[in-house]
């Protein structure tokens, strides 16, 4: 296991709850994440092929670690309905212990020592 591996945040949108859960469920259950969260009832408004959108979506938060940060990318791209899906690598600056220990042991990693 390389030295640097620790806890991630993975941050993606889906078009809805039902999707969301679906994959969520599959990357807990294969080990890809310790966790996700789901938040229904997102708004969001953005701009694709030169016209504005508003839509309703979920969004989710998925806890994993550094040494699956492409495979679970990877993963959430193959399995999401978007041509072009929102996923963003986000790395946290510390957090409990504990709760980061439980993220690496359910993802089948080790917390570095420092």
């Amino acid at each position: 296991m390389p030295e640097n591996d620790k806890p991630i945040l993975i941050y993606a949108t889906f078009p809805d709850l039902a999707a969301a859960e679906r994959i969520g469920a599959e990357m807990v259950e294969r080990g890809l994440a310790a966790c996700v969260n789901i938040l229904p009832g997102m708004v969001s408004i953005y701009v694709w092929n030169g016209a504005r959108h508003r839509d309703s979506e979920a969004a989710m938060l998925l806890k994993t670690r550094s040494g699956l940060r492409e495979a679970v990318v990877a993963e959430l791209a193959r399995l999401h309905p978007y041509d072009n899906p929102a996923i963003l690598v986000l790395e946290p600056d510390g957090g409990a212990s504990p709760f980061l220990a439980w993220i690496m042991a359910q993802t089948g990693g080790v917390l570095p020592q420092g």
